[in-house]
């Protein structure tokens, strides 16, 4: 224990005879996250007697790109490094050479003892510790109520290991770091589910409270819509495993170029996307005045058509037909929040400003334009937009003048 740390007293009534169990239902589950559970958890451990010089929480997930992650703690430092390791690291030496290997196959336990002339370094992360003057290592298992199993290391520096009492104390403590861990990898699941399938922004606003039928608020924001051209005859004439790697490969231009330049992807509608640049207090991000809003939506399209330009030149060396495509970008008040039955929402956003969005990408297709932008978003950019002259859009009463970007398209509208 370091000589400035005061012990860890036990709480009558609960484990007396293990203060860290004591701590874990006291404190531990007030931590609101992850990186100061391992600092704090790491710290208790030492005022309870257990010489920790190293914690390290991993957590498994449920994301489409990342296994997990994991929250390092140093006692030398005080301080918790975190990493997201890819869902290819399951396959990687990193992992498959790794305590955890065993441990998700089921292993109760590993321990090695670091400071034996025999000792066994069979795992890489061994011989990293031993040079840092660690002298005993504990992995154990997390064992979740759904029998998934997460994982917690502990590393000493102390001469002769952790004693039997220290390793009796961690065995006993899993179950409830085992409940603490599952209820951050279910909170921490849900908010990456959100994310994923509604938007950064608007999967908080549901994570608030945001679910009922009718919630939401009516904002002004940049609207894009954009669209796929000869979607139809290409998923009846390509192999459903082959459009499909089209389609994502064509939601990578468009959503991502939305998301690089923060917007927020509302929805997919077949091989459309729906997307918004929230001006004001929603968007928590720099873009908050309209005309930042909109430099950032124009920034999207430029990027957009540069990857579909990419896109379209690795298909012509494959002997393909290029990807045509159409972006509508316009700027008025929606109503964004809940809308749907009872018991199936959707958050979105509608009113007249996404459907004349919806008018604008349509008339890509007639001007033989990629990207076509209404009058009122470029009154907010101090831009030389092309003017496309004045045009009718379908469902709507007045004419507009309808712009697009100076730079010659570079691929198909048609």
């Amino acid at each position: 224990m370091p000589d400035n740390a005061e012990p860890l007293p036990a709480i009558a009534g609960l484990h007396g005879s293990n203060p860290v169990i004591d701590w874990l239902w006291r404190e531990g589950w007030e931590v609101g996250s992850l990186p100061d559970l391992a600092q704090r958890f790491g710290r208790a451990l030492n005022r309870a007697g257990i010489p920790v010089c190293r914690l390290r929480l991993t957590l498994r997930t449920l994301h489409p790109q990342l296994a997990g992650l994991s929250h390092t703690w140093s006692r030398e430092t005080d301080e918790v490094e975190e990493f997201w390791p890819p869902l290819t690291v399951m396959q990687e030496d990193l992992f498959l050479k790794s305590p955890y290997a065993l441990l998700f196959q089921g292993a109760g336990a590993i321990r090695r003892r670091l400071d034996l002339p025999d000792a066994e370094m069979d795992f890489p992360i061994l011989e990293d510790l031993k040079l840092q003057g660690a002298t005993d290592y504990v992995a154990l298992p997390l064992t979740f109520s759904d029998g998934r199993i997460s994982a917690a290391t502990f590393a000493t520096d102390r001469p002769g290991g952790f004693i039997t009492g220290e390793l009796e104390q961690l065995y006993e403590m899993l179950p409830a770091l085992s409940r603490l861990m599952e209820m951050h990898a279910l909170r921490r699941t849900a908010r990456i589910l959100l994310d994923t399938y509604l938007g950064r922004h608007t999967g908080e606003r549901v994570l608030r409270g945001l679910v009922h039928r009718g919630d939401g608020e009516d904002i002004h924001a940049v609207i894009w819509f954009s669209d796929l051209r000869a979607s139809t005859r290409l998923a009846d004439t390509l192999p459903r495993p082959e459009f499909l790697r089209l389609l994502n490969s064509y939601f990578d231009c468009m959503a991502g170029a939305v998301l690089q330049h923060e917007g927020e992807v509302l929805k997919f509608i077949g091989d459309a996307v729906l997307a918004i640049f929230p001006i004001g207090a929603l968007n928590e991000l720099p873009n908050l005045c309209p005309a930042g809003a909109a430099r950032a939506a124009l920034a999207a399209a430029r990027d957009a058509r540069r990857r579909m330009a990419a896109l379209n030149a690795d298909r012509a060396a494959a002997g393909e037909a290029p990807l045509g495509y159409g972006i509508g970008l316009h700027v008025g008040d929606v109503t964004y929040g809940n809308v749907g039955a009872p018991a199936r929402l959707d958050f979105t956003v509608i009113g007249p400003a996404c459907n004349e969005a919806s008018r604008l990408e349509s008339m890509c297709k007639v001007l033989e334009r990629p990207i076509i932008i209404s009058a009122e978003l470029a009154r907010l950019v101090d831009e030389d937009l092309r003017s496309l002259g004045v045009h009718a859009l379908r469902g709507v009463r007045e004419p507009h003048e309808l712009f697009t970007l100076p730079d010659p398209p570079t691929a198909s509208a048609t």
